[in-house]
């Protein structure tokens, strides 16, 4: 009885389980960026993400890749922040308006998250 008990509980768990939104994926590697927590900014990038300067030039392909350059990028900053000033979500895609503070610099620009099955699979800068 006990195990038919724990095994209605575990594929009512996993029924409940539900994959991240678009919108969650963004808000999520904007949180691990904030922290500099490379881990937890990778965990949220498919195995094959491309990273794009718009309008389609391919700047980063792959995630270990993508990780050796946000490693350094994230190591060499003393001040690194990353404010939304707007959000746009449609479909499978999020489009942030940034405001990025990186040590003395002040930037802004905007991005574009291609999310499905859970993981960013592509971004887009406009600068």
């Amino acid at each position: 009885m006990k195990k038919i008990i724990v095994l209605l509980l575990c594929t009512c768990a996993a029924a409940f389980a539900q994959t991240p939104t678009p919108e969650q994926m963004a808000q999520k590697q904007l949180e691990a960026y904030n922290q500099k927590d490379i881990k937890a900014f990778m965990d949220c990038f498919s195995e094959d993400v491309k990273i794009y300067t718009y309008p389609n030039t391919l700047e980063v392909e792959g995630k270990a890749k993508m990780q050796e350059q946000y490693a350094l990028f994230f190591n060499s900053a003393q001040t690194l922040h990353c404010t939304v000033i707007k959000r746009i979500v449609r479909g499978a895609f999020v489009i942030d308006e940034e405001s990025v503070q990186y040590n003395a610099t002040t930037f802004g620009g905007v991005a574009i998250y291609e999310v499905k099955e859970g993981k960013i699979v592509a971004v887009t800068f406009i600068k």
